[in-house]
C-alpha cells in the first residue's frame, strides 16, 4: 500500500482519504472529525524534497511531537489524540500496514490559521541575518552590538506567514498578525507560543540541549486556539549541544543544519530537483535525529514496527 523502499524509507504513503500531502507530511481524513498525520521521511531544505529519504526520521517526528502534546496539554490545548500503534489501531479505527505505526498520529480535527508562530530564544539563521541588515526582526528592534547566536534577554515572538510551494514563509510583524486575526487570536498566539517555547526550553537545558528557535502551528477547534501539527523537534526548531556553547559563531546541531550547510557546498540553484544525498549525509543526519529525541525524551527512541 506504500511505496517504502527496502531499507524501510518511507516516501510516499498511500491510504483512503487523502486531504494534503506536504513536503513532509501526508494528512488523511477519518471517521469522527479527526486526521491521519503520516510524518515520511522525505528530507526538505529551502522548500526542496529531496530524492532520498533519512531512515527514521518520520517515527522521530511523530514521537518526539508526541512526549510534547502530552506534556503541554495543560496548559496550551492541542488537538492530539493517539500515536498509531499496533496495539490501538482497531481502537483508533485505523486500517494501515504496520509501516505507519509510530510515524502517524491521530489528531482532532481544527482549521489551520496562516500564520508561522517562530519563536527565537537565540539570534541565528534568518533572524541574525535580518539582525544584520537593519538591527531588527519582524520590526523588533534589538540592542547593538548582538553576536552571532547570542542568547536574547527574552524570546521574541516573531511570526511569518504560511505559504505553499512554490512560495516561501515571509516575515511579518505583531501588528500584521493583529490585523489579520485580530487583537485577541494574535495575542492568544503570541502568549502561547512563548508559554511553549519557555517550557521546552527550560526542559531541554536540563537535558544538554539548548533551544535556539522553534515554530509552532496552532487551528481554531471549538472556538480554541489550538495547538496542531508538530512540536519541538528537529525539522521545526534548532536544537545546539549546551556543552561547548559559544556566541560569537556557528553553533554543532542536532537539527537538520549540518544537511543544509552541505547543500550551500553545491553548485545547486536550489530548485527542483534536489541533488542525491551521498550515503554518509543521511547516515549522519538520521544519527542526529536519533540523537535528539533520546536527548530530549530521556529515552531511547522505540524499535520500529514488524510487518
Amino acid at each position: 500500500m506504500t511505496n517504502a523502499t527496502e531499507d524501510g524509507v518511507m516516501l510516499t504513503s498511500d491510504l483512503p482519504g487523502r486531504l494534503h500531502s506536504g513536503k513532509i507530511r501526508d494528512i488523511y481524513e477519518l471517521p469522527d472529525d479527526r486526521l491521519l498525520v503520516v510524518a515520511t521521511d522525505r528530507l526538505s531544505a529551502f522548500d526542496v524534497v529531496m530524492p532520498g529519504g533519512v531512515p527514521r526520521k518520520g517515527e522521530v517526528l511523530t514521537r518526539l511531537s508526541a512526549y510534547w502534546f502530552e506534556r503541554t496539554r495543560t496548559v496550551v490545548p492541542n488537538a492530539f489524540i493517539a500515536v498509531l500503534e499496533a496495539d490501538n489501531a482497531a481502537e483508533l479505527g485505523v486500517d494501515a500496514p504496520p509501516e505507519y505505526y509510530g510515524r502517524s498520529m491521530v489528531m482532532r480535527r481544527a482549521q489551520p490559521l496562516a500564520i508561522e508562530c517562530v519563536v527565537r530564544g537565540y539570534i541565528t539563521g534568518s533572524g541574525w541575518s535580518s539582525y544584520e541588515r537593519d538591527g531588527m526582526i519582524s520590526g523588533i528592534r534589538l540592542a547593538p552590538g548582538l553576536a552571532k547566536s547570542e542568547r536574547l534577554v527574552d524570546p521574541l515572538f516573531t511570526p511569518t506567514t504560511k505559504a505553499e510551494p512554490p512560495e516561501h514563509d515571509a516575515p511579518m510583524t505583531y501588528a500584521e498578525a493583529e490585523t489579520m486575526f485580530g487583537e485577541e487570536t494574535a495575542n492568544v498566539l503570541k502568549l502561547r507560543s512563548l508559554a511553549l517555547y519557555r517550557y521546552g526550553a527550560d526542559v531541554l537545558r536540563e537535558r544538554g540541549i539548548i533551544l535556539a528557535d522553534t515554530k509552532f502551528e496552532f487551528g481554531m477547534l471549538d472556538g480554541e486556539v489550538t495547538l496542531i501539527d508538530e512540536v519541538m523537534t528537529p525539522d521545526s526548531s534548532r536544537f545546539w549541544p549546551v556543552e561547548g556553547y559559544e556566541a560569537g559563531r556557528d553553533q554543532p546541531s542536532f537539527d537538520k543544519q549540518p544537511f543544509r550547510d552541505w547543500l550551500e557546498t553545491l553548485d545547486w540553484d536550489k530548485q527542483t530537483p534536489g541533488p542525491d544525498l551521498p550515503p554518509e549525509i543521511i547516515e549522519a543526519t538520521s544519527t542526529r535525529y536519533q540523537q535528539a529525541y533520546e536527548l530530549a525524551t530521556g529515552e531511547p527512541l522505540p524499535p520500529p514496527a514488524k510487518g
